[in-house]
């Protein structure tokens, strides 16, 4: 009984931790807002601009034979890069 009750105090106080709260509302990505920049060198600067027009929290460089997970994200940026790492394209997900 003793090793039981052990057991269970671990998993007793993780159901008394404190949420922080909801999550800030949904952000949506546009990637219609960052393709004047197909074509251009992807410096860190241009990418963090993409990333601000197109309104997502995070944007991830996609280089050519990278593998990437095929999750959907709405608020991420995915742009892929060739080899001369110039902007190929940007969609959001």
């Amino acid at each position: 009984m003793i090793r039981f009750t052990v057991l269970l105090l671990p998993v007793s106080l993780l159901a008394c931790a404190s949420y922080p709260g909801p999550l800030p509302g949904p952000v949506r990505c546009d990637a219609g807002r960052v393709q004047a920049l197909v074509g251009r060198e992807a410096r860190p600067g241009v990418v963090q601009r993409a990333r601000q027009r197109a309104g997502a929290r995070e944007v991830r460089l996609i280089r050519p034979g990278q593998p990437v997970t095929m999750d959907f994200r709405s608020d991420r940026l995915n742009i892929e890069v060739d080899h001369r790492n110039r902007i190929r394209a940007a969609r959001c997900g």
